[in-house]
This record gives structure tokens, sequence and C-alpha cells, in this order.
């Protein structure tokens, strides 16, 4: 038997919108599909407006202009976190600020981002990990004190809640991915969340290429100018056609994820030597990832190899930004972000995928019980 950590799961449309894509003539991005996703995730998650993005990174290198970030501002962030999280504002010229995570839910430590912040911050990007929310009241009490700019990393998060506020809402802006890899899939793809209406009509204009092209197609104006800074990262619509078969199925697609979580968290949760996620009350994940955490990095590989020789595709997570060459450029060094350090050297991800079987699952649940033993 052969289990991959992931797999691309479809359902029976995405070829289907595909088609009607090509059929139409219609093929750049902004169409038709990219307007029914863009409602879908403006309704069902309360969202101001949505755009769709060639990817979560690409998504938040647009926030990272819209901030207007210069030399020298600081950007308070997890370590454990995607490069394209840091890498989207060191490009604008801000520097990551890195603050621990806890070592519960793997995300901010939101008792250690306070001491971070001085006169150079200008925003915090809290990232949702494996979709479980960062603690928000707190984290949005201190963006509001202290003035700045909340950015949810929202990469992993779609479905998933605070208490009664979807992830992606609370931020002034935010992003999702699409990725093949996450819960709603368009094979490459994202979304540009806003929330702060201020940033909506400059939005409007910067992934215009930098022009008043919507004003235009809207009779506002006779003829489109470059007015700003402009980027093009719109998809195309058959990229937006598959998402939106993708998001149709949504409510199918989670149940399924919830079962297969909850079936590896029943099997594991009560296994001498495991750890389990940490799911707090007041939040509703939705099920991106399943980890556990070994007692070292030594057993942690020896599962991995363990698990590979019986077929299984189980794989460890982020090197943390902090020790990476970049990392160490900008100053940092083995030591400065404990809870990070440990947490990466122990964590495992287990295969999950909508298409995953119960008797795919059944062979990792007994295969790791077995190394445990």
């Amino acid at each position: 038997m052969k289990i991959p950590f992931n797999s691309a799961s479809l359902t029976k449309k995405e070829l289907e919108y595909i088609t009607e894509v090509l059929r139409s003539g219609k093929i750049s991005g902004n169409g038709i599909f990219s307007k029914k996703c863009t409602e879908f995730i403006q309704n069902n998650f309360g969202i101001k407006q949505a755009f769709l993005t060639t990817s979560g990174t690409a998504a938040l290198e647009a926030i990272a202009l819209l901030l207007d970030l210069e030399q020298g501002d600081e950007v308070i962030m997890p370590s454990f976190t995607y490069p394209s999280t840091a890498n989207a504002f060191l490009l604008r010229g801000a520097v990551p600020r890195f603050c621990d995570i806890r070592n519960d839910t793997l995300n901010l430590d939101e008792n250690l981002i306070e001491a971070l912040i001085n006169e150079n911050t200008k925003a915090l990007v809290p990232v949702h990990y494996a979709g479980t929310a960062c603690e928000m009241d707190t984290i949005c009490a201190l963006t509001k004190q202290y003035k700045l700019a909340l950015v949810e990393d929202a990469a992993h998060g779609i479905g998933g809640r605070y208490k009664d506020r979807f992830l992606g809402s609370m931020g002034d802006m935010a992003a999702f991915s699409f990725h093949e890899t996450k819960n709603i899939i368009s094979g490459e793809g994202g979304a540009l969340l806003i929330n702060d209406p201020r940033f909506i009509s400059r939005a409007k204009v910067l992934l215009e290429g930098g022009t008043n092209r919507d004003d235009f197609l809207k009779g506002k104006v006779s003829e489109y100018v470059w007015m700003d800074l402009g980027i093009s990262i719109f998809p195309s619509e058959i990229n937006a056609g598959m998402l939106w078969a993708q998001l149709e199925q949504m409510k199918a697609i989670q149940r399924q994820r919830d079962l297969l979580w909850e079936r590896y968290y029943n099997a594991l949760k009560d296994i001498a030597g495991i750890t389990v996620a940490h799911i707090p009350d007041n939040i509703n994940h939705n099920s991106h990832i399943f980890y556990i955490l070994l007692d070292s990095k030594k057993e942690r590989d020896d599962a991995i190899s363990h698990l590979t020789k019986k077929g299984i595709q189980a794989v460890f997570h982020y090197i943390p930004l902090h020790l990476s060459p970049m990392g160490q450029k900008l100053g940092y060094k083995h030591g400065d972000l404990p809870v990070t350090e440990d947490i990466a050297a122990r964590i495992v991800r287990l295969p999950l995928y909508n298409s995953m079987s119960v008797h795919q699952q059944d062979h990792v649940i007994d295969e790791l019980i077995k190394f445990k033993r």
C-alpha cells in the first residue's frame, strides 16, 4: 500500500467548468467564475472585499504593498511558517521580528508579542497554523492599542473560526491559499481579503497593474491610465473554474476532513509518547493538518523512516525561519526561540487528504502504534 502525504482531491465538476471556460473564449482572469468565487468568500466568511490571486504568497505581497512599508519598518510574525510570510514584507524593505510560539496550538504566543513592539513596528502577522486560530482577542487588542496593521496569514485557515468569527475576517487584511495541498484547491491560487474599507479602492488600482481599469470597465471614466504602483496577480478563469467546483462542495469536503481528523485524534490521543494537536474550546479548526509531537528529533526521524518503509509518506514541517540562512543573515541564532525550535524538531504530519479512505488511514494508525510499542 502506498499512501501519499497529500493527494489532490477533486469533485465531479472541475473538468465541466474548465471546459465551459475554454468554450467561452474568456480565459483571462476576473471573469464569471472569479466573480462567483469572490462573492462566495465574501458572503460565507464575512469578508468586505475579496480578490482571487495566483497564490497565497501573491496575496501577502499585495498586502505588503498596500501597507506602504518603508525601509526599516518592522513586522512581527512567527518563525514557524513558510518563507512567503517573511518574504512579502522583506521585499518592501521591512524587517521581520520573529516571535516564539505556544507549545499547544503552535501559534504565536500572544503573551510574548508586546515585548517586541517598538516605534518601528508597523504590522502584526498571526499565522493560523493548521487552520487553528491564534488567540485573536489579545492580538486584536494589541494592534488597536499600538495602532498596528493586523494581517492574518490564513493560508491554512479557510473555514476555521475563532469564537463566532471566521479566520481571515478579523484582520485589516488577510490571505487564503488554494494550493493543491490545502483543503480547497485550484492547483495554484489564493485570495486577498480586505476588511478595512480604507484599502479597497487602492487595491483595485494595484491589482489592475496600477491603473484605474476597474473604473473604466464600470463606465466611470472614458479611458484608463497608470495611477499607482501595480502588480498582475489575477488567476486565469481556468483556475477560477476549478476553484468554484471546490467551493460548491466545501461543506461536504469539510465534513470528510473532520471525520478523518477525528479518527486520527481518537486513535492516537491516549498512546503513550504521542502528543496530539490541542484545540482550545473557543476555536473551530478546519482539519487542515493532523500532526503529532514525539519525544525527540531522533524519535521523530525514526518514526518517519518506519512509516516510509511501510509505504506511508509522513513528513516534518517548517525549518524555523530564524534558523535558516536568511534568518541568520537577519541576526538570529539557535536558542532565540526555544519553543519554536523544540516543536520543529519533534513534529510529524500524517497523511490527510479529502479522498483518503478509512482503510488507508487505519494502516497509518496501525503502523504508528506499532512503532511506539
